[in-house]
């Protein structure tokens, strides 16, 4: 689905990604985790044409999409739900939804879709009128993956989607990932929460400094010393 090879990153004069290579499998849920600085979002901005490689070659389901435009990466079904949430505040949560589907033409089909959104975020319908602003944090992370889904995509990047929130809306967002996943939909998600992405992936990768320190299944890397020193507190 996805292969990522020796990508490097600079921010001026700073190597900010220092030569990683990742990939993802078709259906995959796969985790990048790591320190403030790590060098995960970066990874994810370049996988989705947001920011320029110094050098990589990026694939994506046989197609080399390093050198494309942003919006003909999304063509291809490459979606990014970035950290922040990056939702319009000022316009409703229907308008938002519907700019995740710009590129997609046919109105029966973007119904469905906004039904299958539905599906995944009941509350999403529920607001459907209210202002994007007026949302509960929790609320706030589903539209921005909502918005994501709508571009109809087979793989997603999801930045922090945990980040700043409560720990039973964490749980909620948890199965909602899990959920969407099972749908058919890869997932490659940057987590600081470690035991979030540990129970959903299949694999992590742990990031320190621009650099993979340690990769492998989920259950290996969960048993490992070192992790557990630095994510869960034990060892």
């Amino acid at each position: 689905m996805l292969e990522v090879k020796d990508l490097r990153v600079h921010y001026g004069m700073v190597e900010a990604v220092k030569g990683i290579s990742i990939m993802t499998e078709e259906g995959e849920i796969v985790s990048l985790i790591g320190a403030n600085g790590a060098g995960k979002t970066t990874t994810l901005r370049a996988i989705s044409g947001l920011k320029k490689t110094t050098s990589s070659e990026i694939w994506f389901r046989g197609q080399r999409i390093d050198n494309l435009p942003v919006h003909e990466i999304v063509r291809l079904g490459l979606a990014h739900c970035p950290e922040g949430k990056r939702i319009f505040y000022s316009m409703k949560v229907i308008d938002n939804l519907y700019l995740g589907a710009f590129l997609r033409k046919e109105k029966k089909e973007i119904a469905k879709g906004l039904e299958s959104i539905y599906g995944f975020f009941p509350v999403l319908q529920a607001r459907a009128k209210q202002l994007a602003g007026s949302l509960s944090g929790g609320e706030q992370q589903m539209l921005a993956m909502g918005r994501a889904l709508m571009a109809n995509p087979r793989l997603v990047l999801l930045d922090e989607p945990s980040l700043g929130l409560a720990p039973l809306i964490v749980a909620e967002i948890g199965k909602i990932i899990k959920h969407i996943n099972r749908s058919g939909v890869s997932i490659v998600l940057v987590e600081q929460n470690a035991r979030m992405a540990f129970n959903l992936s299949k694999r992590v990768y742990v990031l320190e400094v621009g650099k993979i320190v340690l990769m492998g299944s989920s259950a290996k890397l969960a048993d490992d010393e070192r992790v557990k020193r630095a994510y869960f507190g034990g060892g």
